[in-house]
């Protein structure tokens, strides 16, 4: 039996008036997340401009994070980077949604 890759998807919700300096600050320590080793497939973005009554655009930016398996994302989740990650950048955000999932 073959593993199946464990998706993690991470929407922010940034605070309202962060300075522009603050938004970068978010931006760069979020991209950081891409340098922890498990991580297959890396993305962030911001809501695209699709306007259908069932997209949620209500997000700032949007993490996606693939790993090879649920122990994999374990590992993700106490990497010092990721710590670092949200220790120095939880006061950018009001609220975060996190969705994750298994291949079937």
């Amino acid at each position: 039996m073959t593993n199946k890759k464990f998706v993690h998807v991470v929407n922010f919700y940034l605070k309202a008036g962060l300075s522009a300096d603050e938004i970068k600050a978010f931006e760069s320590g979020v991209s950081e997340l891409a340098k922890v080793e498990v991580i297959k497939t890396f993305n962030l973005g911001k809501p695209a401009s699709t306007d259908r009554p069932v997209i949620d655009r209500s997000y700032s930016y949007c993490l996606l994070t693939v790993f090879d398996s649920q122990e994999d994302h374990d590992i993700y989740q106490v990497h010092p980077v990721h710590l670092n990650f949200v220790d120095t950048c939880k006061d950018y955000w009001e609220k975060v949604v996190i969705f994750d999932s298994v291949s079937i």
